[in-house]
């Protein structure tokens, strides 16, 4: 049981009877707090009083709040600013003064998690996420030395934020100018090239697009700039905007890095590079495109960890995992993820891979590109180059004696009729293919060649997913949904259902969304379903017994997770209707 609930019983502001009622009811332990402030045996904002009360005491740290989701840290910071007598403030709606950083050393405002805001005649004043630091406070002082500080509280992740984009602007300026003066002194272009101010523009780059939780990076020349965007929740946003002479200059250093010809700007080329982002090694596929003002550079990030991803904590709910689950446990037969382009379908390969690694088995990928490098696994990226596709290195790979092979994707005949033999085979198969629902896939396999019957023998389940944009908990309202919608829904929602949405933040740059999640549906092949497979049943009739067994389709999984306040329904109707 946490602490806080702990000394809640020991100081008898919540009964024992209450905590094990809900243990009987099977809550975990660390989440019997939140159901008995959502069930109002304790209100919010008693809890948030008690919690204040126990940190002036020298109880608790603020750190605490991290391990309560539940527990909004404005809440309690307002309430101990109330109690301490300072004015806790909101840094996005602030006008601050950005001049009063330009002579300090940001890493010491970084360390207190502090920033100056403005100065009058007599004071200077600084916000500062913990207004209890007195060590804090006395250093604070001593950085600026000419007037006498005065506190104001707000939240650290606002005070982090706004120091980074001064950090960010601070070296970019530097940066520009310090370029310039580098290219104006090198007339030699390969020299250019390696100019070390060249390389920490990229390192700025790449450290503020992952910040900023990008999944690819646009670098694209204009006519008179270069901007830097950034695709963050599947959408593009400009993270910067560089004068056109950084640009050359910019491109062929990443060029560079990923052995690219730099010479060669009229084709598009393909290559990678690894490198260190704080303390976290990436990697980063990079391609390049000839356009009318220079080539257009575009970097997908990827995250090794990410290779690591378990599928429970990529969003796919537990009755879906558990259909999954017992799909990757069969000893042999094909299992197919589905959806379009961008739906995380590559994330659900790992993860599935990370299920079915074991050192007695032998387990080889054949992938283009292979994204993520991983332990006891042979992988096998294809080179079209030299003659080596899908299909060439799939007969490869069944002369090495494999137990499990992953298909990155298969895209023709001959690549699916490969799969589906060694399935037959005692292979278990996992790839990729796109169609827009599980069933489609049964009917686009057979319009490729493959026949039914042998459809039917190897197939052993099918997902099929898309991503769905999380709603922004800072932001987060009740939705109202107008009657005509609410009654096409009627069937599939409660009545007395609720969705929510978000209107938009600093937080989440005015989008009312941050982060991605997946909504899927999972199909596993049982006796008869195989046998309708055989026969060469419709579409319609395989779809009307899969939801008799039990078949939950993606539209129907998203609007679950729009009623549990995961994303909004106006996201589901966009991405699954």
């Amino acid at each position: 049981m946490d602490i806080l609930t702990k000394d809640l019983l020991h100081d008898g502001l919540i009964m024992q009877s209450q905590v094990d009622r809900l243990v009987n009811q099977g809550v975990n332990k660390t989440l019997i707090l939140k159901h008995i402030t959502q069930s109002g045996f304790m209100t919010n904002d008693r809890l948030v009083r008690y919690i204040v009360d126990k940190i002036r005491n020298g109880k608790y740290e603020l750190a605490l709040l991290q391990k309560y989701d539940y527990i909004k840290e404005n809440d309690v910071l307002s309430k101990l600013s109330e109690k301490l007598n300072l004015e806790f403030i909101d840094l996005d709606f602030f006008d601050i003064d950005h001049e009063l950083t330009n002579n300090i050393p940001l890493v010491q405002l970084q360390k207190f998690h502090a920033i100056p805001l403005y100065e009058d005649d007599m004071h200077l004043f600084i916000a500062l996420s913990d207004p209890l630091n007195i060590q804090a406070k006395e250093s604070l002082q001593r950085l600026f030395p000419k007037k006498p500080i005065k506190l104001k509280v707000a939240l650290k992740k606002q005070i982090t934020t706004h120091l980074f984009k001064v950090e960010i602007k601070d070296k970019e300026i530097v940066l520009v100018k310090k370029i310039r003066e580098e290219l104006n002194s090198i007339n030699n272009v390969e020299e250019q090239q390696e100019a070390s101010s060249i390389l920490l523009l990229i390192d700025v780059i790449l450290n503020t697009c992952i910040k900023q939780r990008a999944s690819d990076v646009h670098i694209e020349p204009a006519e008179r700039n270069c901007s830097v965007r950034g695709r963050i929740d599947g959408k593009l946003s400009e993270i910067f905007i560089f004068p056109k002479d950084i640009y050359a200059p910019l491109a062929s250093r990443l060029k560079l890095l990923a052995n690219l010809d730099i010479a060669e700007k009229r084709k598009p080329q393909d290559g990678r590079f690894s490198t260190n982002v704080g303390k976290v090694e990436y990697d980063f596929r990079i391609s390049t495109l000839p356009t009318l003002y220079g080539e257009s550079i575009v970097m997908r990030v990827l995250d090794k960890q990410k290779a690591l991803v378990k599928l429970e904590e990529a969003g796919m709910d537990s009755v879906s995992y558990q259909k999954f689950l017992k799909g990757l446990s069969a000893p042999y037969g094909i299992i197919l993820v589905t959806g379009p382009t961008g739906s995380g379908k590559t994330t659900t390969l790992y993860g599935a891979l990370n299920e079915l690694k074991d050192s007695a088995d032998k387990v080889i990928t054949v992938e283009d590109p292979v994204e993520y490098r991983m332990n006891m696994i042979q992988q096998v990226q294809v080179n079209p180059k030299v003659g080596l596709n899908f299909s060439d290195a799939l007969r490869s790979i069944l002369r090495q004696d494999p137990d499990k092979i992953m298909i990155g994707e298969i895209r023709d005949q001959e690549t699916l009729e490969i799969a589906i033999k060694a399935a037959l085979t005692g292979h278990l198969v996992i790839s990729t293919l796109h169609t827009n629902d599980a069933i489609s896939a049964i009917p686009r396999m057979a319009d490729m060649g493959i026949e039914h019957y042998l459809i039917s023998g190897a197939l052993v389940a099918i997902q099929a997913q898309r991503l769905v944009r999380k709603i922004c908990p800072s932001c987060k309202v009740v939705e109202e949904i107008s009657p005509s919608a609410l009654e096409e829904l009627c069937k599939l929602i409660p009545e007395d259902a609720k969705f929510y949405t978000g209107k938009g933040c600093k937080e989440c740059n005015d989008t009312g969304y941050t982060g991605r999640e997946m909504i899927c549906e999972v199909l596993n092949i049982d006796d008869e379903l195989s046998s309708l497979i055989a026969k060469g049943a419709s579409k319609d009739a395989l779809l009307a017994h899969a939801k008799e067994t039990g078949f939950i389709p993606i539209f129907e999984n998203g609007i679950q997770k729009a009623l549990e306040g995961i994303t909004s329904l106006e996201e589901i109707l966009r991405v699954a209707k």
